[in-house]
């Protein structure tokens, strides 16, 4: 389901769950991300928290990275916040 968010959108750990039938299940979303392994490539950093905010420690290098990736993408972060009403990622059924 990552794999389907378009560049320059995001989603959050909770839509990935529910559009995979787990509702409540954002934080097994999560994990899966955590423990994919090396080499695969998914766009990981187009997934953030409900709040619009990245997970990643502020200070941490996957903090940087992913907001990295995601300016690259046109997604504005603005005092550590994606507008979510802007760039959540609405899935076509």
């Amino acid at each position: 389901m990552v794999e389907k968010i378009p560049k320059g959108k995001v989603a959050t750990y909770g839509q990935i769950a529910s559009f995979c039938g787990l509702p409540g299940q954002a934080r097994f979303v999560g994990y899966a991300l955590h423990n994919t392994p090396f080499g695969v490539e998914i766009p990981w950093h187009r997934v953030v928290n409900a709040q619009g905010r990245i997970s990643f420690p502020k200070e941490s290098v996957s903090y940087k990275r992913q907001k990295e990736l995601l300016k690259k993408e046109g997604i504005l972060i603005i005092k550590e916040k994606i507008d979510l009403e802007l760039y959540r990622w609405i899935r076509m059924k």
